[in-house]
């Protein structure tokens, strides 16, 4: 609960201390009402006896007026602090959003080979839109109904304690059950985390453009729809077992509230008949018992509520707390400025989670003005090689080199900064044609010299010229003014986005695969302008 409001704060303490005074300014005026209202009705009750009909220059109307004033103040209060709700909430989701991102930024690729990581990432998603939120609501509605409560308390205990007994009492009951359905709640979402994954799936499947072709194609529709209606089948039949379960302890707490509410009334009532109260002071107490129960459960809700997002902003709090594995040394050495060679020394390495390495002892040399080919069939480990170069993962046993040094005494990011790479599943980015090539400097000025040197290598310059508005056409048909590209044409701009970054060390892994003859003739014929300086490392189909 610390980390959380934590969290708050560091979102927005401005407006984390204005819903406090908020809070206490609405949570306060209720309590003088009341015992205006109390006043008012007892100067009503004398003027009635005394025969006075006439309300100027009297206490009575003054009572009103009053009444009024702190009414219309309420309701400003009220005013100013959903506004400031209504920005708090926005503030906190966008910062804890930004906080996932983050962190799933820095978080080792073969993290997101593990389905378990995939669980943690899914109930933080969940979670961080509104738990957060919801504990500042719940933290700020204790905070506010707890101070109504013993205004109240102290008005009514002054006349009768056992209507405080009785009233608190009542109230133990929905208590009780509220905690146990958090807790139930919390243990249902987290063992049907994996059920919930699967029907987001079929809902992909479903829905995404990226499908559609093979949806149509093989008549899939009706197949994944029924998996999604057997999936959820099982998620609502599971939440609807508990609600009915907690339907009926509900209604027994509400019997226990009304029979207290029967009581209540008679113990009251009976002083009254008696003459020992005045109806001005019988509405008061009666009114701050009927309050003293809205705020007693409001208290209810506001601590079970705490107690069941605590168990939930967990799911977000081990997400964020996840440390990555491939991380730069303390004091790493610079990298040089001059790649003369790479070096795989007796490297193996398993994917997480399996048992057969997909590399066993491999030995490989690359220098710079070559291109090194790696040669093979499907699954021979060509790409896994690429990736542990970029320290993407790293090898169970044996070292990678650079210049004859450990990569791992490099900084992460340093390392990665002077290697491009068209890999075989590049990412379309529906950026604009630009963007797409200028990513590793985006957030610099556009070199224009680059962008048409790059476009020229890569062949994607007709690509361009062919877009209605060159280089600044959107791509993609995601969203409003997009132009689609082919397979090919997208992947001539991944290659110019490779070239553009001008690294010393340059990755291609299957970089003609969707290139005509045309096209990768002028590829190969790239690569010996680009090989000069570089080392390149080619993967590729036996030829």
């Amino acid at each position: 609960m610390f980390k959380a409001f934590k969290l708050i704060w560091q979102c927005d303490p401005k407006g984390f201390c204005l819903k406090l005074f908020y809070t206490l300014c609405t949570s306060l005026l209720p309590l003088l009402n009341l015992y205006v209202l109390k006043l008012l009705v007892d100067s009503a009750m004398q003027m009635a006896e005394e025969g006075m009909t006439s309300l100027s220059g009297t206490r009575l109307l003054y009572y009103v007026l009053a009444f009024c004033a702190v009414t219309l103040l309420g309701r400003l209060f009220s005013a100013l602090a959903s506004v400031n709700n209504d920005v708090l909430i926005q503030r906190m989701i966008d910062h804890i959003n930004e906080r996932i991102q983050n962190q799933s930024a820095r978080l080792d690729i073969a993290f997101f080979d593990n389905p378990d990581f995939h669980d943690t990432l899914h109930r933080a998603q969940q979670e961080a839109a509104f738990r957060p939120v919801r504990i500042l609501e719940n933290a700020v509605s204790l905070f506010g109904a707890a101070i109504s409560l013993v205004g109240v308390m102290a008005i009514i205990v002054a006349s009768s304690w056992q209507v405080v007994a009785v009233m608190v009492c009542a109230a133990l009951p929905t208590f009780a059950i509220q905690l146990y359905r958090a807790r139930r709640i919390y243990r249902f979402r987290r063992e049907t985390t994996q059920l919930a994954r699967r029907s987001n799936y079929y809902s992909t499947l479903l829905t995404g453009r990226n499908y559609a072709k093979e949806m149509r194609l093989f008549g899939l529709a009706d197949y994944f729809r029924q998996r999604y209606v057997e999936v959820r089948r099982q998620l609502v039949g599971s939440l609807l077992t508990i609600s009915r379960r907690m339907a009926w302890l509900e209604i027994l707490a509400a019997v226990i509230e009304v029979a207290a509410l029967f009581f209540i009334l008679l113990m009251l009532l009976h002083p009254i008949v008696a003459g020992v109260l005045t109806v001005g002071t019988f509405v008061m107490l009666f009114e701050a018992f009927r309050r003293g129960q809205g705020y007693l459960s409001s208290l209810v809700s506001a601590v079970s509520g705490l107690y069941e997002h605590k168990l939930f902003i967990s799911n977000l709090f081990e997400f964020l707390s996840l440390e990555p594995a491939i991380v730069s040394p303390a004091d790493p050495v610079p990298f040089p400025k001059e790649v003369e060679n790479i070096e795989f020394d007796d490297v193996t390495f398993a994917y997480p989670s399996m048992d057969r390495p997909v590399l066993s002892h491999c030995t490989l040399q690359a220098r710079r003005g070559e291109v090194t080919r790696l040669e093979g069939p499907n699954g021979m480990g060509k790409t896994t090689m690429l990736k542990l170069l970029m320290r993407l993962y790293d090898p169970q046993q044996g070292v990678i080199r650079i210049n004859g040094i450990d990569i791992r005494h490099f900084s992460v990011n340093e390392l990665r900064n002077n290697i491009s790479a068209l890999f075989q599943d590049f990412v379309q980015f529906y950026l604009t044609a630009a963007d797409n090539v200028m990513l590793s400097d985006i957030h610099k000025a556009r070199d224009a010299r680059r962008l048409a040197e790059a476009l020229q290598l890569s062949d994607a310059q007709a690509v361009v010229d062919n877009l209605s508005n060159g280089v600044d056409t959107p791509l993609g048909r995601l969203f409003d003014g997009g132009e689609e590209l082919s397979q090919g044409q997208w992947q001539r701009l991944a290659l110019a986005r490779s070239i553009y970054a001008q690294t010393p060390i340059l990755i291609l892994d299957e970089p003609t695969a969707w290139l005509d003859p045309t096209a990768r003739n002028h590829f190969l014929d790239s690569l010996e302008q680009l090989k000069n300086n570089k080392i390149i490392l080619m993967a590729t189909h036996n030829q």
